[in-house]
């Protein structure tokens, strides 16, 4: 009986993953079929696709940056809708963009007697506009979640890792589970 819990464990731990990955593609896919009202499944994810790269590529251009330039502006004194663009706008380019500011992934010493660390990303370097000149803002993700804590840490509790920053956020996104190479 044991030997076919095991078998079962090791299904479970198999096809979880496999399963969910593929509903997640699923929902996204009927979701945006659904939005685009497009009755071939997966054809307004290309299409939402292609769009966002025409964006992408509109953007590069001097006039249409122009033009996508002031549609930011505008979102961006919306009442309203201003919290919620500018909050997305910020997350979204933390991650990607010109303005990555996940650069940096660090080690944060938490408690120097008994040796706990925390790993994050380095998000400010320096606060003297705050009258803290000794201290660095941290950026600590919670695992399995997009979200964290931004601390204020004394710069030298703070030491930069030599790992690139997509490698760390997933290590720390899964809990410490992924590998670091």
């Amino acid at each position: 009986m044991k030997r076919v819990v095991g078998y079962f464990l090791n299904g479970l731990i198999f096809t979880a993953p496999a399963a969910l990955t593929i509903y997640v593609i699923w929902f996204v896919f009927t979701t945006v079929d659904g939005w685009l009202r497009i009755p071939i499944p997966g054809v307004g994810f290309v299409v939402t696709i292609v769009l966002i790269t025409l964006v992408g590529f509109l953007a590069s251009n001097f006039l249409a940056r122009r033009l996508l330039d002031w549609i930011d502006e505008l979102l961006e004194h919306l009442p309203g809708v201003r919290l919620l663009y500018t909050g997305i706008k910020d997350v979204t380019g933390a991650f990607v963009g010109e303005k990555k500011r996940f650069r940096q992934p660090v080690v944060v010493t938490l408690d120097p007697v008994v040796g706990s660390k925390a790993i994050g990303f380095l998000t400010q370097d320096s606060l003297d506009e705050l009258g803290m000149a000794d201290y660095v803002t941290v950026y600590l993700p919670f695992s399995y979640s997009f979200a964290g804590h931004t601390l204020l840490f004394p710069r030298d509790r703070v030491t930069p890792l030599d790992a690139p920053s997509a490698k760390v956020m997933t290590f720390v996104v899964s809990g410490g589970v992924a590998e670091v190479r």
